[in-house]
C-alpha cells in the first residue's frame, strides 16, 4: 500500500508557478495541463480513490515572483484553496544572469516571495503551504558555460525557499537535490531535453516528490 497524503476528502489543492506548472493547462479541458500537476492528480486518485480532491492549476509560462505578485490575489488568494503548492524561481535566476529590466536577484526573490506568503497567512492563515524548489537538470561536470553560471547562482535561491518554508511552516520539497541524486545514475536526457523543461519522466519525478511531501507527517521533507 502507498502512504496516504494529508489531503482530506473534498479539499482543494492549487498549484501555482511558471511554465513547468503551466504545461499547456489552458488548452486542456480539465485545466491541468500535461505535466506534473496532471501526474500528481492521477497518482493521488489511484492511490487514494476514496478521496474526492479538487485540483487547480494556475501556472503561467515565463513567470518570476514579480509576475506572481501581479496575479497573487486573483490566482491564489481568491481561490481560497485548502493547500497551495508554489514552484517558482528558475526564471528569476535567468533574469538575474541576463540582467533583464525586471531582473530578480536572490534578495529580491526572497523579499517578494515573503511578501506573498505574508499576505496569504494574514488573509487565509489555515491554508497549508508546500514550497517546491526550482531546479536545473544538469551536473556541473557536464555543464556548458551558461549552465555552469546557473548552477553557481541557483543555490542562493534554493536557500530562500528552504528558509521561507521554515518561516511559514510550509512543507519543503528539495526538488533540485532530488534531480541531482538521479543524475548520479542516469543521464540528464532521461529527464529533460534541456535543463529547465522536463519530459514526462521528469514531470513524474516532480509529481512523486510533491506527493511524498504531502504523505509525510509534520511540516517538511
Amino acid at each position: 500500500m502507498y502512504p496516504q497524503t494529508c489531503l482530506k476528502n473534498a479539499e482543494t489543492i492549487l498549484f501555482i508557478g511558471d511554465s513547468i506548472t503551466d504545461c499547456g493547462r489552458r488548452d486542456d479541458p480539465a485545466g491541468l495541463g500535461t505535466g506534473y500537476v496532471r501526474f500528481f492528480t492521477d497518482l493521488q486518485m489511484i492511490r487514494e480513490p476514496e478521496k474526492d480532491i479538487r485540483v487547480l492549476n494556475r501556472g503561467v509560462s515565463g513567470d518570476t515572483v514579480l509576475d506572481l505578485k501581479d496575479r497573487w490575489q486573483q490566482d491564489a488568494l481568491a481561490q481560497a484553496p485548502d493547500w497551495l503548492v508554489v514552484k517558482i524561481g528558475i526564471n528569476d535566476v535567468h533574469t538575474f544572469l541576463r540582467d533583464d529590466e525586471r531582473s530578480v536577484d536572490a534578495l529580491m526573490y526572497e523579499d517578494v516571495y515573503r511578501e506573498l506568503l505574508q499576505q496569504l497567512r494574514e488573509q487565509q492563515p489555515e491554508v497549508n503551504l508546500v514550497l517546491v524548489e526550482p531546479f536545473y537538470i544538469c551536473l556541473e561536470k557536464n555543464a556548458a558555460p551558461w549552465q555552469s553560471s546557473v548552477l553557481q547562482v541557483l543555490p542562493g535561491y534554493l536557500d530562500v525557499v528552504k528558509r521561507l518554508a521554515g518561516e511559514f511552516s510550509a512543507r519543503h520539497v528539495p526538488l533540485h537535490t532530488r534531480f541531482q541524486e538521479l543524475l548520479r545514475h542516469q543521464p540528464a536526457e532521461r529527464f529533460c531535453p534541456e535543463p529547465v523543461h522536463p519530459n514526462p519522466t521528469g514531470h513524474l519525478v516532480i509529481a512523486e516528490a510533491v506527493y511524498a511531501a504531502l504523505a509525510l507527517q509534520g511540516d517538511a521533507v
